[in-house]
């Protein structure tokens, strides 16, 4: 009789924007207790306490700013490093703009991907998220009315 082999979570990257995407990010920051892990974020003035883990810091990335492409370049090409350096087997987001190079990178490696879809986002789906929805292995919301936009994204509350 043969036994499934179970694939046991080695490495988990945990990457969020900096302020209140961080925020929620950091509410799963107990899992890196249990696992080995670390932290993607922007590199901005809000700093929260993250001295206990691993972190890495992308430049902060605005859609609008004429920059924009220089800076997705740029922070891709460290994502790459990084996912190359730390092998994640999972990663963790919570969006928004400049997680995207992380969770594609991980996808093309068939790494998991878990989306966690902003608590702030209550009647509207948000960009990252509506691109998210398609490459996300789970797909979570924090409220149930974003059911109407996200139809198999799985429901447990808020995280905060």
């Amino acid at each position: 009789m043969r036994t499934k082999e179970v694939k046991t979570v080695k490495k988990i990257c945990l990457v969020g924007s900096s302020g209140g995407h961080l925020e929620e990010l950091l509410m799963l920051k107990p899992l890196l207790d249990n696992h080995n892990g670390f932290i993607i974020t922007e590199k901005t003035e809000y700093e929260p306490d993250l001295k206990n883990h691993q972190t890495y810091h992308l430049k902060q990335v605005n859609r609008k700013e004429r920059k924009f492409l220089i800076y997705m370049i740029a922070n891709s090409l460290k994502c790459l490093e990084i996912f190359l350096k730390e092998r994640p087997d999972v990663i963790i987001s919570t969006g928004a703009l400049v997680t995207v190079p992380m969770c594609l990178i991980g996808k093309l490696f068939r790494k998991k991907l878990i989306y966690i879809e902003s608590f702030a986002n209550v009647n509207s789906p948000s960009l990252t998220g509506k691109l998210m929805y398609k490459f996300a292995d789970q797909f979570y919301i924090q409220w149930e009315s974003m059911e109407k936009f996200y139809p198999n994204a799985i429901y447990r509350g808020g995280i905060f």
